[in-house]
Formats: structure tokens, C-alpha cells, sequence
């Protein structure tokens, strides 16, 4: 699975480590397009571009960390065929993609532990589209 990966600084230190949990897990590719450092960053500018190579097609999923993980999420949900969660736990992460099939997961980095985060990541990017009754709901969020 191809993955784009993006945080401002108040989510760099929790995407270095999703980053790393992905790289050393077989079957995902990772792109991190930043930041790079603490230095105080805005985070549309991420959200924007994760948003773009998701709803583009160039990437399967996208994970998007800030602060609260709110602006990230907010932002990227302004992109066309993207249906990107805010998930601050497993059940939220789970339910995401069974009846939402999102595809973008945002995380805040001042709320959650690097434990719960990783957990919330392999939720999320292990459970497949239920489908169904939910297709078709879907399909009705673009506008």
C-alpha cells in the first residue's frame, strides 16, 4: 500500500515515529512530504498536499498528524474523493473505514501517546471497506 505521510511541527514527533512503524512493516511504501523538523510550520500547506496525492490517485491512504489533528482533517476534507477522519482511538479508526471507507487519517499529536497512535494506524490502515449499505452512502458525500 502506497501511504503519503505529512504533520506541522506540533505533529512531527508522532509522525517520525508512524513513519518508522510503517517503514519496518512490510507491505507499505511511505512518502513524507513534512515537515522536517520542530520549527513552527502551517499545517494547510501539508494537508493541502497529502489531499491532492490522495484524491488524485497517486497514493492509497494518507495520514495527516497536528497538534489536535482538527485543522489537518478539516482541510483535507476540502479536496475532492477525499474522506479524511479524525481518529483519537481504535473504535473511531475502525469505524472510519468499515462504513466511510476514508482514506485519509488525521491524528493529533498533543493528544495521543506514540502506543495508542501506532495502534490507531494499524486499525485503520488493516480494516477494509464493509461496503454495502455503506457504498452507496458514500457515494453521496461528494458534492
Amino acid at each position: 500500500m502506497d501511504i503519503v505521510i505529512g504533520s506541522d511541527h506540533a505533529g512531527y514527533d508522532l509522525k517520525e515515529v508512524v513513519k518508522a512503524f510503517l517503514e519496518q512493516s512490510p507491505g507499505y511504501k511511505v512518502k513524507d512530504i513534512g515537515v522536517f523538523s520542530r520549527e513552527s510550520a502551517d499545517y494547510p500547506k501539508i494537508a493541502h498536499q497529502v489531499a491532492e496525492a490522495v484524491g488524485g490517485g497517486e497514493y492509497e491512504r494518507g495520514i495527516l498528524v497536528c497538534g489536535s489533528g482538527i485543522g489537518m482533517s478539516i482541510t483535507a476534507n476540502r479536496h475532492q474523493g477525499v474522506r479524511a477522519a479524525l481518529c483519537l482511538d481504535l473504535y473511531t479508526a475502525k469505524m472510519s473505514r468499515l462504513h466511510n471507507d476514508a482514506n485519509v487519517l488525521a491524528m493529533g499529536g498533543r493528544i495521543l501517546g506514540p502506543g495508542l497512535a501506532l495502534e490507531i494506524v494499524d486499525t485503520f490502515l488493516k480494516t477494509p471497506f464493509e461496503g454495502g449499505r455503506h457504498g452507496s452512502r458514500v457515494g453521496q458525500m461528494d458534492c
